[in-house]
């Protein structure tokens, strides 16, 4: 029979992961009788965990919600996902973020060292919001070997599945098309600089060897290979700040700092409607169902569509390609509605 203390431990651990337990089912998962689980209980609720008791032919127990926050009880894989879920917080915009950092805090105090560990070589940098759509998961095990890679300066190799599509996603961190077949793979040599989280995935931010620039690489498109290369000296970053690096390359920055294409419109929808689906946009209220959005994107029928998700009318106040990116999708739209083509008149958007 183990110890009490380790009973209890492995007692409460079983009450977490699952809502009713028979009795006779906790005792024989934890060797004991019957009897000796009634009186571990106990003690559990001594200590603070609200177990409630459920009657039927078998009768159990069941782990309640109290009125305190008693001791937590976390696995190794939760203890790491609970850290790394502290460190991406800011991209909730729940303003939470100095509370999320006192329990990043907290928990690391109290990890053994091998989490400990997993923990400080798994640094996260969140930008931007969590997306909303069904995207790829990342092997866990590709992120810790990422992460530790990041934390010891050493060149990595990889295989990088690219999208086979034209219009997906490649190594540059341009969004692509969903849903593309991912056939090709090449071998890429890099220096890892951060991990970082961006619209629901996890990009790689390394200064590609071969290319002689700095890239974002898809976490779940990379494969590492084994062993890793030398050490070496971390280069200066662009800027310095490697949430603005990431923000700047997604949003199809020129390097002034801005998105080389930004209009401004005034849409039928009250600002708090557009503000909660606008990511980086200044919205202004003009009354209660009329607001004034000012928005960049990296092309001018790009920033149109993305205007047009609205579902509201649009009042263009500038600039002048704006208008013409809309004239040309109406278009498009028009041909596409009647399986017609699209004119060809328009002339060219410059970027």
């Amino acid at each position: 029979m183990p110890k009490t203390s380790a009973r209890l431990l492995t007692l409460l651990s079983l009450l977490q992961a699952r809502r009713d337990w028979p009795g006779q089912a906790l005792a024989e998962r934890l060797e004991v009788s019957p009897r000796t689980v009634r009186r571990d209980v106990d003690r559990l609720r001594e200590l603070g965990y609200p177990v409630a008791a459920t009657k039927g032919p078998d009768g159990g127990y069941r782990l309640d919600a109290g009125t305190e926050l008693p001791p937590l009880l976390f696995d190794d894989d939760q203890a790491v996902a609970l850290a790394v879920a502290l460190q991406t917080v800011t991209s909730t915009g729940a303003g939470i973020q100095e509370a999320a950092a006192r329990a990043l805090n907290t928990v690391r105090q109290v990890m053994p060292a091998r989490l400990r560990h997993r923990v400080d070589a798994l640094r996260v940098t969140a930008v931007g919001r969590a997306g909303t759509g069904p995207d790829p998961e990342a092997d866990s095990r590709v992120l810790m070997t990422l992460g530790a890679a990041v934390q010891a300066r050493e060149v990595l190799r990889f295989d990088y599945t690219r999208a086979s599509v034209p219009g997906a996603s490649g190594a540059s961190g341009a969004p692509g098309a969903l849903g593309a077949d991912r056939d090709t793979a090449e071998v890429r040599r890099a220096e890892p600089h951060h991990l970082v989280t961006w619209g629901g995935r996890w990009y790689l931010v390394a200064w590609d060897l071969d290319r002689d620039d700095w890239r974002t690489f898809r976490v779940d498109r990379i494969t590492p290979r084994t062993p890793t290369g030398p050490r070496f000296t971390p280069r200066e970053l662009p800027g310095g700040e490697v949430a603005a690096f990431v923000a700047d390359r997604f949003q199809g920055s020129d390097g002034s700092g801005g998105r080389p294409c930004t209009g401004e419109v005034i849409l039928d929808l009250p600002a708090s409607v557009v503000s909660a689906y606008t990511r980086d946009g200044v919205v202004e209220e003009l009354g209660p169902d009329r607001c004034r959005l000012v928005l960049g994107a990296w092309s001018w029928p790009g920033l149109a569509a993305g205007l047009g998700r609205f579902d509201a009318d649009i009042q263009v106040v500038g600039p002048t390609e704006l208008k013409d990116a809309f004239a040309l999708l109406a278009r498009r739209y028009a041909a596409a509605a009647t399986d017609g083509p699209a004119g060809t008149s328009a002339p060219p958007l410059s970027r």
